[in-house]
């Protein structure tokens, strides 16, 4: 008997590991198919044994991604218990992983969870949750815990595409205006807070 194929012996976990290789070296484009059977060097249909296609791909890719940034972020924010230090913390730590894994974060922030699938649902309340801690809303309401987080999203994530689309041309430092921009974030997050 020879020895077992390699495509019998793949796992989910090896294809999204060689996926994420590729996303790495490569950008977004790599995030497919095909040429991750080709990182692993299998033909297309062994990788169709444990992922849905391109769809089940970039799902089971993106999930990884926010859960490696998750902890990321935790790393990042342990042992801080000044509400406003943990947030700053936590936004640094969130431009430090989009510099460090440009593609990882698009691909990340582009996946759209859903909270009716058990997986992503708990990725939204880990996030949520971390959220939360960071900004001690665990007294605010659903509505101002929800306006509060698509501000500072839409404010980070913003922030994170045009610097990585080189759009910042004006001569001022990004690191400077991205503090003064978290400091303004704090404010309006008060006036959210005092405004329930």
């Amino acid at each position: 008997m020879g020895r077992p194929l390699k495509a019998n012996s793949l796992t989910p976990q090896d294809v999204i590991d060689a996926a994420i290789a590729c996303l790495d070296r490569e950008g977004e484009s790599a995030l497919g198919v095909n040429r991750v059977a080709r990182e692993l060097g299998i033909k297309p249909p062994a990788i169709y044994k444990h992922l849905e296609g391109n769809t089940g791909l970039r799902r089971a890719v993106a999930l990884q991604i926010w859960c490696e940034y998750l902890i990321h972020c935790r790393s990042q924010t342990a042992g801080i218990d000044d509400k406003r230090a943990l947030f700053l913390a936590g936004a640094r730590a969130t431009r430090n992983f989009a510099k460090s894994y440009p593609a990882r974060y698009a691909v990340m922030m582009e996946y759209q969870l859903r909270p009716t699938e058990p997986p992503e649902a708990e990725i939204i309340q880990q996030s949520l949750r971390w959220f939360q801690d960071s900004l001690q809303l665990s007294t605010a309401n659903r509505d101002a815990i929800v306006d509060t987080m698509r501000m500072v999203n839409a404010a980070i994530y913003g922030f994170i595409i045009r610097e990585r689309s080189a759009l910042m041309t004006l001569d001022r430092d990004p690191d400077a205006s991205y503090e003064v921009m978290l400091l303004a974030l704090l404010v309006a997050i008060e006036y959210i807070q005092q405004s329930q």
